[in-house]
């Protein structure tokens, strides 16, 4: 639409009217401007001149509101509080205003205003974490536990990065754990997980174990090294038996429950078929130890899908101690330790053996060498456990030559490791 004047008069009052509009316009866009620059310095006097500028903008007092409460060295719980009052009578529906203006009641001690607050911040946003784990903390301050669990569970639910938070506040007031896993923790495998590690760090194992067995009840898919921490704890403990336990499940869990190994067999995963290493109960090796080639490969073994492959290139006379398998065993007990192993070329005067011995000391079994080009070839061998022993260590191993010119070259293939009880009848005297 074109307007059309037909006299300097109404040209004029049009641009008086325009003038004034900008004007207008452009004092409340310097206005605004101003109050947003003097809130963006976060200070007393910028907070204050911003609601001078702007006092129908909730977000200046909260702001005070805010520098009143937190700042340590000019603190005015009473100004907080009457600022985050106005900023709520512009904007009722700010749930955190409400939580801060629940802070500062509390802090006055005024606790009954406080519960207020905190309930109008929860029906503001019923669906916020935050909103619930405040109001949770809250009322565990309180000793209400009923109330504090059923919110921390909310905020857990709707945030399970607060499980294992939730859970070490929860257990300072209440140490049945199955009460707080029922109350508080949804039944989730990663918040499970979460709490068992910060426990099992913290060396309570006992309380570890409580929520692993929890945990296990759901039946969840795992890996492996998700109970690495606690089985290391439970060692640290001496506690190897619950450590073997835990690993057996855990490995149940991570789709190992079916390696073939021999019934019995205390040593996990003996035909390398999981292709899991460096775990407390796995194979601990180093691809290129000493300038040896160390894997798994699948082009030769004795059963399954894969083998252990150990290639010397004869360059050195090395003293070789590098794969090893730690295994839990019972103390004062005969077992049959059995291995399969192929050879190619393996020339030396100092062939590779395996060495099974008692972490705890004792002498250890030391089996006959692999030498020359064999094809697979059975290691069997008797051993008893010292008294006390609880783990045992089987290593594949070389000793350094006498002939310093006498460096090893060759291959060796390994499978189908195990150690197994035997009656004490069956035992080697």
């Amino acid at each position: 639409m074109i307007l059309r004047v037909s006299s300097s008069a109404e040209r004029g009052a049009i641009a008086v009217l325009a003038a004034a509009s900008f004007a207008f316009l452009a004092f409340f866009s310097v206005r605004d401007a101003l109050a947003v620059y003097f809130a963006g310095e976060e200070t007393l006097a910028g907070f204050s001149r911003a609601t001078r500028l702007e006092p129908g903008n909730p977000e200046n007092w909260f702001g005070l509101g805010r520098y009143w409460q937190y700042n340590l060295e000019n603190s005015d719980l009473e100004a907080a509080t009457a600022a985050y009052r106005k900023a709520l009578s512009l904007n009722p529906q700010a749930a955190d205003v409400w939580l801060d203006l629940a802070a500062s009641y509390e802090a006055l001690g005024k606790v009954r205003e406080a519960a207020d607050a905190f309930a109008n911040a929860q029906n503001v946003y019923p669906l916020s974490a935050q909103v619930a784990w405040s109001y949770g903390n809250f009322l565990l301050r309180q000793g209400d536990l009923g109330g504090a669990f059923t919110e921390m569970h909310r905020a857990v639910a709707a945030d399970p990065r607060r499980g294992g938070e939730a859970f070490s506040r929860c257990i300072r007031v209440e140490p049945d754990i199955d009460k707080i896993l029922d109350r508080v923790i949804p039944p989730s495998r990663d918040i499970y997980l979460e709490i068992i590690a910060t426990l099992a760090d913290g060396n309570q194992v006992t309380d570890a174990l409580r929520v692993w067995d929890r945990l296990v009840l759901l039946r969840p898919q795992l890996q492996l090294r998700s109970a690495s921490q606690l089985v290391e704890a439970l060692r640290r403990s001496q506690s190897p038996q619950e450590a073997s336990r835990i690993w057996s499940q855990a490995a149940a869990l991570s789709g190992y429950a079916n390696l073939a190994d021999p019934a019995g067999s205390v040593l996990w995963d003996g035909g390398f078929e999981s292709g899991e290493t460096g775990l407390t109960y796995t194979w601990n090796f180093s691809p290129n130890a000493h300038g040896v080639q160390i894997g798994l490969q699948s082009q030769e073994k004795h059963s399954g899908s894969r083998a252990l492959r150990v290639t010397f290139d004869g360059r050195s006379n090395l003293s070789f101690h590098d794969v090893c398998h730690l295994v839990p065993v019972d103390p004062a007990t005969s077992y049959r330790f059995s291995a399969w192993v192929r050879t190619r070329d393996l020339s030396t005067d100092q062939g590779v053996h395996f060495i099974l011995g008692a972490v705890a000391g004792g002498a250890p079994l030391i089996t006959k060498d692999a030498l020359g080009s064999e094809d697979w070839n059975q290691f069997i061998a008797d051993w008893t456990s010292p008294a006390g022993a609880r783990e045992a260590m089987v290593c594949l191993a070389r000793l350094q030559s006498d002939q310093p010119d006498n460096k090893i070259r060759g291959t060796l293939w390994v499978d189908d490791v195990a150690l197994v009880p035997v009656a004490s009848e069956s035992a080697i005297p």
